[in-house]
């Protein structure tokens, strides 16, 4: 298997050896330009890429028909794109991808503070939260974030029962868990959230007797009210010159989408004037279709040859076939795309007279997640939503 040249070994861009390879370099020569005109690749990144490949098989030290992308990170040390090399090589089908998923790599480091055996343990029930559970219980993949807000909660305790002399979870007690969790409010039902799914799965496979928390009440996270946005805040991202600003600003304040929504959002979805979304179809109101035609006309102009099938795009994604991150969307609207949405339909709570079924008819509620907009309606903070708007 080839080997990219060690540190030590770097040579400056200018001396880097030419491909082994001369018709692996034209093969991949030719895909990279299919792929670039496919995805709408300008013409300076197009030659930064074709310089990168021929610098990635000169610094290996013989031909192949397969790269890992770990060779590929060597471009660093000459600062040479990696991601476009990556797609490449994925598109001609000669990459072998070795990379370490980052919540693989930051897991194993927060459990080398733990006994052997804890961390053994630990490991189970990661590899049950990130690739679920076909025996009982049975479960289904849980998401980075969510791993990470466990692992993080529980983590303390974790610590704690260590330093107290514990080398397993299976000598953890009820007195154990009650005299770790925190006393009251949000910090307690995190960290009983983050147990008792711990000791859920380790019970399940027999790795612990009993579960040491399953009759300890924990109680849920405190949920604060939701708050009305400023007039002029909404009033500018609407008008702002930003088509892309306006465009997600209109989507959010009249129809309160979720931020994920509006990311995974694809120009398929919106047609004949309505918004085709989780099984509903939504008439668009007469300002959000002006803005989005505004932002459609600037994103064909601007990204003409995309092959990205989303509506909203950015430098990074106009060049593949990734959505926008939610960070990209409230970065844009300078606000939390959040604050709009919850400003939204906080409106049509009070405007209902808190009627929960016109919430999740409008909105995709639950019940559950409607009332905690009509329990505003009553509220003496938002006495001033009921009054009527000045003329």
């Amino acid at each position: 298997m080839p080997a990219a040249r060690p540190p030590e070994q770097a040579l400056p861009p200018g001396l880097i050896p030419k491909p082994a390879d001369p018709q692996l370099a034209a093969h991949l020569d030719q895909v990279m330009i299919e792929h670039a005109a496919r995805f709408g690749w300008q013409d300076a990144q197009v030659e930064k890429v074709r310089q990168a490949v021929r610098a990635l098989l000169g610094l290996l030290n013989d031909s192949t028909n397969v790269i890992k992308a770990s060779e590929v990170a060597v471009l660093m040390r000459f600062d040479l794109p990696v991601r476009p090399v990556l797609e490449v090589l994925e598109a001609a089908g000669l990459l072998e991808d070795d990379r370490v998923p980052t919540i693989d790599t930051w897991f194993a480091g927060k459990i080398t503070v733990l006994p052997a055996v804890m961390a053994a343990e630990m490991r189970v029930w990661f590899d049950v939260m990130r690739h679920g559970s076909v025996t009982h219980p049975r479960s289904k993949p849980r998401s980075p974030d969510t791993i990470t807000v466990r692992v993080r909660s529980a983590l303390p305790a974790l610590q704690a029962w260590a330093a107290a002399g514990h080398s397993s979870l299976r000598d953890i007690s009820p007195a154990d868990v009650q005299a770790v969790l925190p006393t009251s409010g949000s910090p307690r039902a995190l960290v009983g959230a983050a147990l008792r799914s711990i000791f859920t799965v380790l019970k399940a496979r027999r790795m612990t007797f009993t579960n040491p928390i399953a009759k300890i009440s924990t109680g849920r996270p405190e949920t604060r009210l939701p708050l009305p946005v400023e007039v002029g805040i909404l009033r500018q991202i609407l008008d702002s010159t930003d088509p892309a600003r306006a465009a997600l600003g209109a989507l959010l304040a009249f129809h309160a989408l979720r931020c994920g929504q509006i990311c995974h959002l694809r120009l398929t979805d919106l047609r004949d004037g309505r918004l085709y979304l989780d099984q509903r179809a939504i008439p668009l109101a007469p300002p959000v279709r002006e803005r989005l035609t505004a932002y459609l006309a600037y994103r064909n102009a601007r990204w003409p040859t995309t092959a990205n099938p989303h509506v909203f795009l950015s430098i990074r994604t106009a060049v593949r076939l990734t959505p926008v991150s939610t960070e990209w969307v409230s970065r844009k609207l300078g606000v939390p795309a959040q604050m709009i949405r919850e400003d939204r339909i906080l409106d049509e709570a009070h405007a209902s007279d808190g009627d929960p079924r016109r919430l999740g008819d409008l909105f995709g509620l639950s019940i559950k997640g409607a009332t905690r907009y009509t329990a505003t309606v009553d509220h003496p903070s938002f006495t001033d939503l009921d009054k009527p708007a000045p003329q």
